[in-house]
């Protein structure tokens, strides 16, 4: 870490918001932007080298990755709002207990889930309803992957470390390592070695090690700046912040949870219409995550802004970063919503020149419109809720949206109303828009500042 990330910590708290934004979340966007080509290259090289089957087995590994990526996700999250908090108190002997404690815990975590999947994939798989002609290559691309968990989990851990500590410059750098090591040798593996979807896990795992490797070596390398020597004793959970840790991570690990576990049960009924819906259903995934990477960047960006100036005591700035954080992510979003609405055939043309894959593809267009206001509205609340660290809040998101919304929703959609597959799609896409009311409600209620003063006042 360099003098310009100390000016960007300070500017946190005290720079221009937008500009700020902007500066803070662009290296988060570029990481997102590597990250979405990162796992949309499994997809578009297996799409055109295997085909209909090699595509609709890889959409789904991709499910079965966030089965058991949540939880890093949600732990990472909660880890990097407490350590730009700590930051902004200026309390920096508890940003090295949060490492030590951030690393034992997701340690821990991804090898007991890496165990639990060898031991229990095949009824996942089934209660998936993978179609029986895609099992084999579904099977050889998700078990490959779970072998990665733990760099995935290593790599989230770091990167949460940089970012709470206002670097986002370095995780950047090296998830465009793992890109570039993943789609020469997706090329490579794929291609020439025909090696199909196996060898585009083989590609996955091998780049999120180098990645990971590469970002330890750094956060090593910066051990006095983060107060952390890496000596094996000050690798214990410490009681204080594991508890902090504990109380914010669960609620987000349980939104997380709700969310995937809602999204998969959903797909489930759309795997059952067979490989070209779970084709069309996986593509169409991964061009929202286009936008997502958005919206993640400003979310992320944005609620390590709001959980600094609350640490700062300087509650005038938040709303004014939660506005600021609608319009920047409404302006992508609404340019990749006219590219699909007026040219979907080449959107779904990068993955697949099947034709029953591209002529359903078209009825999904509508559903893309609502997927894209969703993924507009959720980053300012999220923002607001996560960077205030109200765990209640998360949990009720985590119940409304992932349960409630999705799974209701989809079912009186799909089943009910006998939509069928536009059902499913139309239930998961309307759910999206539940985060942002519940957000707005909480942002013109003011609760967010009594929350923070009483937090101030108890450890006091």
């Amino acid at each position: 870490m360099t003098r310009n990330d100390d000016k960007l910590i300070r500017d946190l708290t005290t720079g221009s918001v937008p500009a700020t934004l902007l500066r803070f979340s662009m290296p988060l966007f570029l990481s997102g932007l590597l990250q979405m080509v990162y796992n949309m290259v499994d997809m578009i090289v297996v799409g055109h080298f295997v085909g209909t089957e090699g595509l609709s087995a890889v959409a789904i590994g991709g499910e079965v990755l966030q089965l058991i990526t949540f939880v890093a996700m949600g732990f990472s999250n909660a880890g990097q709002i407490l350590i730009s908090r700590y930051v902004g108190e200026g309390r920096r002997d508890k940003v090295g207990e949060m490492v030590g404690t951030l690393f034992t815990l997701l340690t821990a975590l991804a090898l007991a889930i890496t165990a639990a999947f060898l031991f229990s994939y095949q009824g996942i798989l089934r209660w998936l309803n993978t179609p029986e002609d895609i099992w084999e290559f579904t099977r050889q691309y998700s078990v490959t992957c779970v072998w990665g968990t733990l760099f995935i989990y290593g790599y989230n851990l770091v990167s949460a470390i940089l970012r709470g500590m206002g670097d986002s410059r370095h995780p950047f750098q090296f998830i465009a390592i793992a890109s570039v090591v993943n789609i020469v040798l997706d090329v490579l593996f794929v291609g020439p070695m025909r090696m199909g979807p196996l060898g585009a896990a083989l590609a996955t795992v091998i780049g999120q090690a180098v990645s990971f490797l590469f970002a330890l070596r750094l956060l090593y390398r910066n051990r006095e700046q983060i107060c952390f020597d890496f000596r094996p004793e000050h690798f214990r959970m410490k009681g204080e912040v594991s508890r902090e840790l504990i109380a914010l991570g669960i609620p987000m690990v349980i939104q997380s949870a709700a969310v995937t576990f809602s999204m998969l049960f959903v797909n489930s009924y759309i795997n059952a219409y067979g490989k070209v819906a779970v084709a069309v259903t996986g593509v169409a995934r991964k061009l929202e995550s286009m936008i997502g990477v958005v919206s993640q960047a400003i979310s992320s960006a944005g609620g390590a802004m709001i959980s600094q100036a609350l640490g700062a005591r300087k509650t005038g700035r938040v709303p004014h970063i939660v506005v600021t954080a609608l319009w920047v992510v409404a302006i992508p979003a609404s340019l990749f919503a006219v590219v699909t609405l007026f040219r979907p055939e080449w959107l779904f043309g990068l993955f697949s020149d099947d034709d029953a894959v591209l002529t359903m593809a078209l009825t999904y267009v509508p559903v893309a419109m609502v997927q894209y206001l969703g993924a507009t509205l959720r980053p300012a609340s999220f923002a607001l809720i996560n960077g205030s660290g109200n765990s209640k809040l998360n949990l009720a998101v985590a119940l409304l949206d992932g349960i409630a919304a999705r799974i209701g929703l989809a079912l009186l959609l799909g089943v009910k109303l006998g939509m069928g597959i536009r059902g499913f799609w139309y239930g998961n896409a309307l759910a999206g828009l539940v985060p942002f009311l519940i957000g707005s409600v909480y942002l013109v209620s003011g609760r967010w500042k009594h929350l923070r003063r009483a937090k101030a006042e108890s450890e006091d």
